[in-house]
């Protein structure tokens, strides 16, 4: 086909596209729009209106880390028009492709990718209609600001094809820029929604209203395992508003005309639950995960024979570390709006960052086709993970089916804290063997975490109401970084996938990787430590030779901070505040994004605070698109998981979570963060790599390893806590 008979596939009386700003959201059932949402058209992702503006259709969704000026800056870069003309959709199901759900730092990667294709595509082709229109080879055509330009003459895009529809495949092999010629891409760009959110114009989900909208309250049971055995709805006549008391099961929910009285109805009603102490010991919480059945064993690396080395070598090393149980903790409380529309389908308006498979969960649980769903994505408060977002939707379409009018259901604080989905309890055990000169002859570990991956996470409502659900577990893909990207002449890394976990789990930031690479990080620093070597060169010592990336953020990070060439932990440790640093490495599930780092901190001796007082990393995610975002997600990655790895931690009785609310599940606070340096490496020659999760993975180990170069005391137990400190200085 040449390259004039392609135009063709644009063709002149296509369907129309609707476009929505970002301040424009679609409003409601009755607005389902029929647009191609394959993801291998190019209209999935792109449609050009009749004044130029282009509208950019994406799956993934933007959690509060800046991707959606990523992908205006991919359009506007590869389409040759002003950002201003770009507006973005996002994680709309009736009109967006589906791409998965957002996490695991692919939107870039991937939906970042996929969308650069289609619109070198669409610009492909878009110049050859100019040539014909112009009777000027498309090779000696240039565009501007939209325009394309030669032999003396221009048209606009708008007079191209504005208003009708790209019906073109997407060519993964189509041109884009080369990165000289890149004006927008790599550039620091300030993010779109930073306006209106310090402004206080920003519309989140929360914000959202449908009219004649309802507000809902789930009445959640005391022990999690309970049943609703009886409801005293009288219990609540006397609370003006109240429209109607949902009751199934275990579910059971409230319905008003008014929030407040929402709110006061789920508080007052008077329902008979069973008993249910179902939960184990949390002080016996390690020696429950020992005692779990083991569903499936994983090996995810297996080179020589290190059982044989560990046992024959000069030294053995051992060591157990331990990541405690965590919640999302995000601040705002889950919200979602649901409306059945007059033809029986359903519209609901959440933060869910897998609309696609919210969809389907929700047409399982509700026994609907899924072509009857729709989900849309607003705006909410950050997670990083499968928070409650999803199981407020679900709460929100029981609640809307049983009363026939739309539903918003606000999550209070002790739901988010106490029902959203955890991050589970994870183990390592590990070995190693060290030769007469402490180099690493055999390395063993044993990982001890829950089955499944990174499916779907069951929705709350259907659990508790009986409603058909898929009934697995899914953790996230909690074996990646077991394996190290180091070069050992013998090791087996092993996953032992336990039957069941304790609380309904779910991914966090970084899963796994962040418990993998803690473990692993600072088990490495023990082997340096017993070696006498200096940390840095131990590591530079088995760095793959064909991996010179890992090693330059490496000695790169060194040079930031300064790093002072000795083993751990220092010689000097007189006086009450003790002081050390740490180093750690990444590669992230061994086949991208590299980040360094280097903690600084203070352990006071006498009370066991500990404090990191300057944190320096180098990151290497490859192209980068906004380097400012990404260093925002650096800081972001690195603020988030101090607190994590110093004060977070989930705490419970045997019927439910006692940690409810920010005095019993507490959090770094501003005075607490450190000063943070960041050197980032870019390489716009190379694919881009995701950076919303990799830095999050370096942080735990660097800060252990900083407390032992301090104090000669190695932490184990994430959290640290100063209970922790004190009592190993005390037995130190």
């Amino acid at each position: 086909m040449n390259a004039i008979s392609k135009r063709g596939l644009l063709k002149a009386g296509g369907a129309m596209m609707v476009a929505f700003s970002i301040g424009l959201r679609p409003k409601g059932a009755a607005a389902w729009t029929e647009k191609p949402v394959a993801g291998d058209e190019v209209a999935a992702f792109l449609s050009i209106d009749a004044q130029g503006g282009v509208t950019v259709y994406i799956g993934k969704v933007d959690l509060g880390t800046g991707i959606r000026t990523g992908f205006m800056q991919i359009a506007a870069e590869e389409l040759d028009v002003p950002m201003a003309r770009i507006r973005v959709v996002e994680g709309d199901t009736a009109l967006t492709p589906d791409q998965g759900p957002t996490y695991g730092s692919l939107s870039i990667q991937n939906g970042g990718v996929a969308l650069r294709a289609a619109a070198a595509t669409a610009r492909r082709e878009l110049l050859n209609m100019a040539a014909e229109r112009l009777g000027t080879p498309a090779a000696q055509l240039s565009v501007a600001d939209g325009v394309v330009s030669g032999g003396g003459r221009s048209v606009s895009y708008a007079d191209l094809v504005g208003g009708r529809a790209f019906t073109m495949k997407v060519d993964t092999n189509a041109p884009i820029k080369a990165p000289g010629a890149r004006r927008i891409v790599g550039q620091s760009v300030a993010r779109v929604d930073i306006p209106d959110k310090v402004f206080g114009r920003f519309e989140y989900v929360h914000d959202f209203k449908r009219p004649g909208m309802l507000h809902g309250r789930p009445v959640r049971p005391p022990a999690m395992g309970a049943t609703a055995q009886s409801v005293d709805e009288s219990s609540i006549r006397g609370i003006p508003g109240v429209v109607r008391v949902v009751h199934q099961g275990a579910f059971v929910g409230v319905v008003a005309e008014t929030e407040w009285a929402a709110i006061r109805a789920a508080r007052d009603l008077k329902v008979t639950w069973s008993n249910w102490a179902g939960l184990p010991d949390q002080a016996r919480i390690w020696e429950h995960v020992r005692a779990t059945p083991v569903a499936q064993v994983q090996v995810t690396s297996d080179r020589g024979n290190p059982a044989a080395a560990i046992q024959g070598a000069t030294r053995r090393v051992s060591g157990t570390y331990d990541f405690a149980i965590h919640t999302h903790g995000s601040m705002g409380p889950s919200c979602a709006v649901a409306e059945f529309g007059a033809d029986g389908k359903l519209t609901t308006w959440s933060a869910s960052q897998a609309t696609h498979n919210l969809r389907k969960q929700l047409a399982m649980m509700l026994g609907m086709p899924v072509e009857q769903v729709r989900c849309v994505y607003l705006e909410g408060a950050g997670c990083y993970g499968r928070n409650g977002h999803e199981d407020a939707a679900a709460d929100a379409a029981l609640l809307a089916r049983a009363v026939g009018r739309p539903v918003r259901v606000q999550w209070m604080r002790a739901d988010e804290h106490v029902w959203d989905p955890k991050g589970p309890p994870h183990l390592v055990d590990l070995r190693a063997g060290l030769d007469a000169q402490g180099n690493i002859v055999g390395w063993e570990a044993d990982a001890f975490i829950p089955k499944g991956a990174g499916g779907n996470v069951d929705l709350t409502a259907a659990e508790l109401g009986g409603l058909p659900r898929e009934n697995q577990i899914h953790p996230g893909n909690i074996i990646h970084n077991l394996a190290l990207p180091y070069a050992f002449p013998a090791i087996k890394t092993t996953c032992h996938r336990l039957d069941t976990t304790p609380f309904r789990p779910s991914w966090i930031r970084t899963p796994g990787r962040m418990q993998n690479t803690y473990a692993n990080e600072a088990f490495l620093d023990e082997c340096a430590a017993a070696a006498n070597a200096d940390p840095v060169e131990y590591r530079l010592r088995v760095m793959p030779a064909d991996d010179p990336r890992g090693r330059e953020v490496l000695e790169r990070v060194a040079r930031l901070a300064n790093w002072q060439t000795r083993p751990s932990p220092q010689q000097d440790r007189s006086g009450e505040i003790l002081r050390g640093r740490g180093v750690t490495f990444v590669k992230y599930e061994l086949v991208r994004t590299y980040v360094a780092a280097v903690a600084e901190v203070e352990v006071n001796r006498r009370t066991g605070a500990i404090r990191v007082t300057r944190f320096f990393c180098t990151h290497d995610c490859g192209q980068m698109i906004n380097p400012d975002a990404v260093k925002a997600q650096v800081e972001g990655n690195i603020i988030h998981t101090l607190s994590r790895t110093l004060k977070e931690e989930l705490t419970f009785d045997r019927s439910t979570v006692t940690s409810r609310d920010w005095g019993s599940y507490q959090v770094i606070t501003f005075p607490e963060v450190p000063e943070m340096v960041i050197e980032l490496i870019d390489r716009p020659a190379e694919r881009p790599w995701g950076a919303g999760e990799p830095a999050a993975a370096i942080v735990p180990s660097a800060v252990t390893n900083a407390i032992f170069d301090a104090t000669g005391v190695r932490l184990r137990s994430v959290p640290f806590t100063t209970q922790k400190m004190r009592a190993a200085l005390q037995g130190a």
